[in-house]
């Protein structure tokens, strides 16, 4: 009996230790989990939130699923086609920092010849402050526009990209203001919609915006102007000095075409850099592997991500899109053959997409008679563009309808025409009516006066 008591003691008192071990668990996990939610700091949380966002073309049903990134908007873009591979909030405004400057070499390539002046003014100086990016120009200074242009891409020299947008300015006959209206319009003839550019370098300004669609939009055009990838792929460049300026020496700062580096992209061909503590990171880089081209950039990037972000999204668009002819593909009973001048007409087709899941729309080209361009897309998504001639059918049956379309259009002039005599007899006739009925009335009148006379 004594045995069988201390058992049911031991038992007891073992059940309720075992008890109390589980209860402390359960009671320390929250604990250990909010001293870990704890120790995230503002930037870490703001980081883990960016790499959360979405990314839209991942919620395209077979559309390949592409990375995250520490950027809170990105983009990659098909040069020949315009073809968008990748997208993360690209139309949302955000701050571009220096990248502005490839907007303002474009203009400037465009407005001016590399053998022009560039002076710099004191306007062109006296804005920079402490921390600024310079390469020490001096008002007074004088130099060509190819060696501004390579202070503003490489150095990302802020008083040169200003003087830049001055210079050409003034050469062109008017200023530095002239010159930022110049690339808002360029930004906006390009197709850009959400940016406004309140300066010529991308210092910080509330008025200063851009989305990531706008700057690929400005990357792409610039794969037909030779000379700024021949500037932004110098590694080490020299200013000589003059009469009218001192040596100033600078290197490549977008670390992916720089051989050797830890970051370098063998496939980047152009690009450039910037950061400002509101814009945070931000970056666009053109690379070019196997005849494909693209553009990539990505905005507000947190942390140290900008050049892994940039590879990752690069590496994703030429592993899992190629370039497929409409030529062959298209069999459209509006379509009689795909015009493929130097291999312009293709789709970028994603993996796992085919040919016959795109929807085409067709505009026919009012200036070349018989010709359409037709534009191919995925749930809303262009992914790229022909010119073709038009079938004998849809000819016969689109001039018909034009026939018809004109024969309705005289009807309802004609109508009109009708409708408005009608409209002015019975005017007439009311205004004739009116007439006729004062001066009775006025007759009327005076037989009475006469009558009163008598």
């Amino acid at each position: 009996m004594k045995r069988s008591r201390w058992s049911l003691i031991i038992l007891m008192t073992l059940a309720v230790a075992f008890t109390s071990t589980i209860n402390i668990a359960y009671a320390a996990e929250p604990e250990t989990e909010n001293a870990a939610a704890e120790e995230e700091t503002p930037e870490q949380k703001a980081e883990r939130e960016a790499y959360e966002m979405p990314v839209q073309t991942n919620e395209l049903k077979k559309w390949p699923k592409g990375p995250a990134t520490y950027g809170e908007a990105g983009i990659v873009m098909e040069v020949g086609t315009g073809a968008i591979l990748y997208a993360k909030n690209i139309d949302e405004h955000e701050f571009p920092a220096s990248i502005t400057k490839v907007l303002t070499a474009l203009v400037a390539l465009e407005n001016g010849q590399l053998t022009d002046e560039v002076t710099f003014t004191h306007d062109s100086v006296a804005f920079l402050q402490p921390g600024d990016s310079s390469i020490g120009m001096k008002e007074g200074d004088v130099i060509s526009l190819d060696e501004a242009l390579h202070a503003t891409l490489l150095a990302s020299a802020n008083e040169a990209a200003y003087a830049v947008g001055e210079s050409v300015g003034r050469n062109a006959g008017h200023d530095y203001n002239w010159f930022l209206e110049q690339m808002n319009a360029r930004c906006k003839e390009l197709g850009g919609e959400n940016s406004h550019f309140a300066n010529t370098n991308g210092l910080h300004d509330e008025n200063h915006y851009t989305c990531a669609r706008d700057m690929a939009l400005i990357g792409r055009e610039l794969f037909k102007h030779p000379e700024f990838f021949d500037i932004v792929q110098t590694l080490n460049y020299a200013i000589p000095a003059t009469d009218t300026c001192e040596e100033h020496i600078f290197q490549q700062k977008h670390k992916m075409l720089i051989p050797g580096n830890s970051n370098y992209y063998e496939y980047a061909v152009g690009g450039k850099t910037g950061y400002t503590s509101d814009a945070l990171s931000t970056l666009i880089t053109m690379a070019e592997k196997d005849g494909v081209r693209l553009v990539c950039v990505v905005l507000r990037t947190h942390g140290s991500n900008i050049y892994s972000d940039t590879k990752n999204l690069l590496d994703y668009g030429f592993s899992n899109f190629k370039k497929t002819a409409a030529s062959g593909e298209e069999d459209s009973k509006d379509v009689d053959s795909i015009i493929d001048s130097d291999g312009d007409g293709y789709v970028m087709l994603p993996e796992g997409i085919k040919f016959k899941d795109l929807d085409m729309k067709l505009k026919a080209d009012e200036n070349a008679r018989g010709e359409a361009v037709l534009t191919y897309s995925y749930k809303g998504y262009t992914v790229g563009s022909a010119r073709a001639k038009l079938s004998k059918s849809y000819i016969k049956d689109h001039s018909a309808k034009i026939r018809t379309s004109k024969k309705e259009e005289n009807k309802e002039k004609s109508s009109g025409k009708k409708l408005t005599f009608a409209i002015v007899v019975a005017a007439a006739g009311i205004l004739l009516l009116v007439f006729y009925i004062r001066r009775m009335i006025k007759k009327q009148r005076r037989r009475r006066r006469k009558r009163r006379r008598r």
